[in-house]
Order: structure tokens, then sequence, then C-alpha cells
């Protein structure tokens, strides 16, 4: 009776009177003009918002939960432009205390209720601009690439002003030409989508209607037309910015306390080429990175750990250098000096160019800096297809790798699409009198993407002489073959989506030998408030040491935002897994593993953001004898004063203890506090103001050399830290 009683509420809720476009089919044609003056939201706010020559659309569909249902809430988006800009108001009916809203940091609206445009300037129904604001105007956005995960790295300047109403919400968008790139036409025709999420139902609409049914979303936008005489305008840019640090660590190569201090300045230039291309330029780039990563269990990994680019030269169009296997891992280059890049299209081409240096190698090694080149170009084919190129080249002193790959993109009907990449790469020594090693390697991937079945098959071959300098490659010299299958069924009510999913995984060496294989079946239940259950099982084969080892696992993840003000998630995984650090002398071992992850992020007010992790890992003998536990505790507090003034405090805590006669991981017990004052303006200027101090269970023993022991406690502090950073934006 509640439910029907709210949607009567709804329904009797008069919008303004105004022509509508209806519901269309991807592809229909919507046409804007131009304002006699840019929109205000308090037009909007106060009800009055019939304003001559607006283009307003309010047929919005849901793509989820019920595909094809109309919105479960009434919106109204009016949409004009003028010179300079393009404007979106979005007028959100709702009931006030059902609306999920924060005052956060830009990018962190993802509980959050919110508007979206999605805008395909170059009408290539591959790439996509993606503004998101929640209904206090917090702003997201990103750049969205068909076969890749959305790029929220992506940071441009732009409007968006939102508030609360007596009967839901209103944000207003206001997107610079000059943030955009687009062909140099006097008429254009992009792509454009519209996009409004309820999350207590898991909702998301669109106009026009985007179905599941059909792969990806960019290739289904309607039409933007009524464009004209538009231009970014010369649109230069500058940031200078300076840097002060100041540190007291402890060496451990060399056991002593140092001190240091740290004055940098640098400037990073921006400017664009013919409308489309992206040129920028750095001298003493600004690669410090303010935000620590998060935490992850990593004692026991057979393979490096992935950690994300947090630094803000390479976050920005990261997706233009971009292949199904990753050649370019930004991360690699840790020290740079001076570069330049160039990304953009030019016609039906992608491009992303950047050369630069790298001087960590001769400040460790005393050795030459490193110099670096990649290029990648890729060619649109049809209306959702590409294929691409990639070039990279490392050098130091007499040491290169360089790699070249060739990869496509084939859309072979609306809900399969196929993926390929061939890769070559060719390794110098330093002394240039060594042989050269050459390696190869091949990707296959075969998706289905659609409502009710997903499907994917991928192979990945990579020869033993396979080496990527700047990639992020975790193993070499292997055949794999992994399938994924989805089933899916989406009943009415309360359960939006319930099914299985099969996952099997192999790996074999160049002769043809097994050395991983596992197996899963897990079971999803997902509700509203998005609340879901997953229940799985797992069975592997792991060659490890030249030993075969049979393992399994029963893993159990709930996770839930039912509650406006409350997050959770718990993960929980039984079973065996392998020691892979065993002992000097001593062969690996299987034993009993516990995993569990704890995290919620609770929001007393608006403005005020708890998160806290905790990751467990235990692993015993078979007998019960324990080899090592880990803990690692985090707590992060962020404060938000205004939608610019931010105070983040995090405590992080970490004990692994073992058995030193069944593990050699280190016996650590370390903690630390990182707290940041944050004033952002816009992408560009900013204030940092940050400490940051650790403390571990080390110690110095005194002797010629001296040396590094264990101790109890954490008593030593091993990296204080205080820093500042200012930006400034200057536009041309």
């Amino acid at each position: 009776m509640r439910r029907a009683r709210d949607a009567l509420v709804l329904s009797l809720v008069l919008l303004p009177a105004a022509t509508l476009v209806a519901g269309q089919e991807p592809g229909r044609a919507l046409r804007i003009a131009r304002a006699a003056r840019p929109p205000e939201l308090l037009d909007f706010v106060s009800g009055d918002s019939s304003r001559k020559g607006e283009a307003v659309v309010s047929d919005f569909r849901q793509r989820d939960p019920g595909d094809g249902n109309p919105a479960g809430a009434p919106v109204t988006a009016y949409l004009s432009y003028d010179d300079a800009n393009l404007y979106v108001v979005f007028v959100c009916r709702d009931r006030p205390g059902l609306v999920r809203a924060g005052l956060a940091k830009r990018e962190e609206i993802a509980s959050d209720d919110g508007v979206a445009l999605y805008l395909d300037t170059f009408g290539d129904r591959k790439h996509a601009y993606l503004f998101a604001a929640n209904p206090l105007g917090v702003q997201a956005d990103a750049l969205v690439t068909e076969g890749q995960d959305d790029d929220y790295s992506f940071d441009a300047v732009w409007q968006a002003d939102g508030r609360l109403t007596a009967d839901g919400y209103v944000v207003r968008l206001a997107i610079p030409f000059r943030s955009l790139r687009f062909p140099r036409t006097p008429a254009q025709r992009w792509g454009i989508a519209l996009a409004r999420y309820i999350r207590r139902n898991n909702e998301e609409s669109y106009w026009p209607y985007l179905t599941k049914r059909v792969a990806g979303l960019v290739p289904q936008f309607g039409t933007l037309e009524g464009l004209s005489d538009i231009s970014p305008g010369r649109n230069l840019q500058a940031i200078p910015y300076g840097a002060f640090t100041g540190a007291r660590f402890l060496d451990t190569e060399a056991p002593a306390f140092r001190t240091a201090s740290d004055h940098r300045f640098g400037l990073d230039v921006k400017g664009v080429i013919r409308d489309a291309l992206t040129l920028d330029a750095t001298v003493n780039p600004d690669f410090s990175q303010v935000e620590s990563d998060e935490p992850q269990v990593t004692i026991n990994a057979r393979f490096e750990t992935f950690f994300p680019e947090k630094r803000p030269f390479f976050i920005e169009n990261a997706g233009y250098f971009q292949t199904p296997v990753n050649l370019f891992f930004s991360r690699r280059i840790v020290d740079p000096g001076a570069g330049v890049r160039l990304t953009g299209k030019a016609g039906r081409w992608g491009i992303g160019a950047i050369g630069i240096d790298d001087r960590e190698p001769a400040q460790t090694f005393g050795s030459a800096d490193a110099r670096i080149a990649t290029v990648r170009l890729e060619r649109e084919l049809g209306r959702q297809s590409a294929v691409g190129l990639l070039a990279s080249d490392w050098a130091l002193a007499g040491a290169r790798n360089r790699v070249v790959s060739a990869d496509t993109r084939l859309a072979l009907s609306k809900t399969w699409v196929f993926t390929g990449q061939a890769i070559a790469t060719g390794t110098r020594d330093s002394t240039g009198t060594g042989p050269s090693g050459r390696g190869w390697g091949w990707y296959a991937n075969l998706l289905r993407d659609g409502r009710n079945l997903d499907y994917s098959a991928t192979y990945l071959d990579l020869s033993p002489g396979f080496e990527t300098q700047l990639g992020f490659v975790k193993r070499v010299g292997i055949r794999e073959f992994e399938q994924q299958l989805d089933l899916v069924r989406r009943p009415h009510g309360s359960v939006l989506k319930v099914g299985p999913t099969l996952t099997t995984q192999f790996d074999w060496d160049r002769d043809g030998r097994l050395l991983d294989r596992s197996l899963e079946a897990s079971l999803e239940v997902k509700l509203r408030g998005e609340t879901k259950l997953v229940v799985a099982r797992g069975q592997a084969f792991e060659l490890f040491g030249d030993l075969p080892f049979d393992t399994y696992r029963t893993k159990l993840t709930v996770e839930s935002e039912w509650l406006k003000w409350l997050a959770l998630g718990a993960k929980v995984k039984l079973g065996t897994a392998v020691n892979h650090k065993p002992p000097k002398g001593t062969d690996p071992a299987l034993g009993d593993a516990v995993q569990g992850e704890l995290g919620f992020t609770f929001r007393p007010a608006p403005q005020l953001r708890i998160d806290h992790t905790f990751l467990y890992e235990r692993l015993a003998t078979r007998l019960g004898a324990p080899v090592f536990t880990d803990r690692i505790l985090r707590e992060k507090v962020n404060y938000q004063f205004t939608r610019e003034l931010s105070l983040r405090a995090i405590v992080d805590y970490a004990l692994v203890t073992r058995d030193s006669t069944l593990s050699r991981v280190d016996r650590e017990h370390r903690w630390g506090v990182d707290v940041l004052l944050s004033y952002l303006v816009n992408p560009g200027t900013a204030l940092y103001v940050g400490y940051r101090d650790g403390y571990e269970n080390l110690a110095i023993l005194p002797g010629t050399p001296p040396a590094l022991y264990r101790t109890e406690d954490p008593t030593t502090s091993v990296g204080r830290q205080l820093f500042l950073k200012l930006s400034y934006l200057l536009q041309f």
C-alpha cells in the first residue's frame, strides 16, 4: 500500500507546461537552440521553468532494474546552449526524505542519487564524455570508451549547481565548449544520452532508451542537433605549481635516520590543435601522490600486486594508451623531469603519444636517466569497430626494450564483440654485446553482453622471452584460457536479479604442462538498496616449486546500501592455500586458509564520511599450527566544510605474525597517520597541506656497519613528512 501511495503522489506532481520529446528508439534526433540568456537554477527551483527555445525531455526509461520500464520517479531535462556553454537542467521529482545526497569530495558520489550527461562529440559511437552530479551539485566526470572501464581520472573544468526542493531536487550543468574536443565543422551532430540514478532502487534511467539487450552504451545514443558556429576557442592553459616537502626518515639501505627537504617548482602547459587534439608539455612535472593507495593483502602473493595510477600528469586521457594487454603502466615511470604528450581525435583516427624521461635510475643506481616514448594509433571501422597500433621504446644507457602491438575490436552483432591483440617485444642488455631477447604474445576475447546471458572467453599466449619494461604483465611463458558464463533471471518485486556464474581458467607452460586450473561456481542474488549476496565454491590446481597442489575455497559475500547513511560490505573465504614463502631449504606446503574483509561507510551527516576497512588473512598447517597471520586496519574520516574545502585523516595499522620455522614473511608491526587539508577550486587550482608519520617495529643495532632488527612494538618513527602543494589554473 505504501508503494502504491508513493506512486500516486508522484503521479500527481504537475510538470511544467512544455512540448516534450516523446520516447524514442536509439538514433532519434534531439534539436536544441541558442538561449537568449543562460538558464539559472533559481528559475527551476521556483517552478517557473517555461523558457522559449529549450528542448525538453521527460520520457526516461530504465536500463536497470526494469529494462524499458518508465523511470521510477518523474524527471525532466531542459537543454540549450550559447556561444560558450551547453546547458542541461534536470528537474527530478521525489520524496525529499528518500533522496540520497552528501556534501562530498569531487568524484565521491557513487552512493548518491544523481544525474548525468553523456556526449559523443565525434559521433564515433565508441568514445564519450560523462558529466555527472549529485543533488547538491558535487561533480564527477569521466571518459567512456566501449570495451574499457570508465576513466574517472579525467578532469575537466565545468560547472554544476544543485539544490534539494520540497518535491525532489534540481541540478544545473554548464559544460564549456573549451573543455570538449569535437570536429571543426560549422554544424555539429553529437551523440547524446541523459541519465538519472535512484540508488535505493538500484535504478538507472536514460533518455533515449538504452537497453541491455544491445552491447554497450555509446552505440545506442541519440543524436544532438542544432549546435552551430561553436568552437573551443584558443583554449590554451597553463598550470604552474610549487611544492615543499620536509621529511625525516629511516634509511634502510645504510641504517641511519636522515632528514631531507625538497623545494620543487614546475609548469604544465596545455593547448588544443584544430579543436580536437590536445598537446601537453611539462617541465619538472607535479608527480607527487596526494592520495594514498588502498590497503591490500600482499604477504603471500605469488605475483606482483597492481596499484592504480594517482599522479596528475598521467591520469588524464590515459585511455588513449590502453590496450587489452596492459603495455603502458605509467607507475613504471618513477621520477620524470620533462615530457610532452599528444592525445585526441583526427577524423576517424584516435592518437596518443608521449615522450618523457625518468630520473629514478640515475638517483638509485647512478646511471643515466631512462628515456621513454610511446605512440598509440586507433582507426575506426564502421560504427562500432576499430583497429589500433602501439609502439613503445624504453632506453637506459645501452639497455633497450621495444614493444610493438596491433589490436582490434570488432562488433559482430548487437550482443557479440571480438577483441584481439598481437604483440612483439625486443630487449637488449646494457653492454649492447649480449644476445637480443625477443618475445611475442597473442590475446583474443569473445564477449557476449546481454540482459539474461553474458559470456566471455579469453585466450592469452606469451612466450618466455616476452618482456615489457613499461607494461604490467604478471607472468610470461604461458598459455592461458579463461571462460565465464552468467545466467540471469530478473524477477519482479524486491529481488532484482538472481542467477549462477560459472568460471574456468587453465594455464599451461610452453611444453603443455598444466600450471594452474581454477573452476568456480557462484550464485548471486541482488536486492533493492544496492544489496547483494554471493555464495561461491571453487576448486583449483596449482603447480608451485614443481610441486602439485589441489586447493579449494568457499566464499560468502554480502554488500548493502539499504540505508542512505550506511553502506556495508563483508567477504569471507574458507579453504586451503599454498604457503608460497616457506623458509629457505623448505618445500612449499598446503595449509588451511581463512581470508576476511569487512568494510563500512558511515555518513551521520551530509558533510561527514567515515570509512572503515579491515583485512584478515591466516594460514595454518593441516595439523592446525599457525604459519602466519596478517591483519590490516584502516580508519578514514573526511569532513567536507564546503564543496571546495575538506579535511581528511587516515590511520593505518598492520600486524603480521609468523612462525619462523614455517614461513619467511617479515614479522611486521606498524601503524601510521595521514592528515590532508584540501582546497580544490577546480582540477587545476588547488591547495594541499599534509602530514604523514609512520611507525614500525624496527631499530638500529650499533656496529660496523650498523644493522636493522625487529622489535616487538612499533615505536620507531620510520617516515615523518610535512608537505604543501599549490597549483593554479591559468586559461587564455
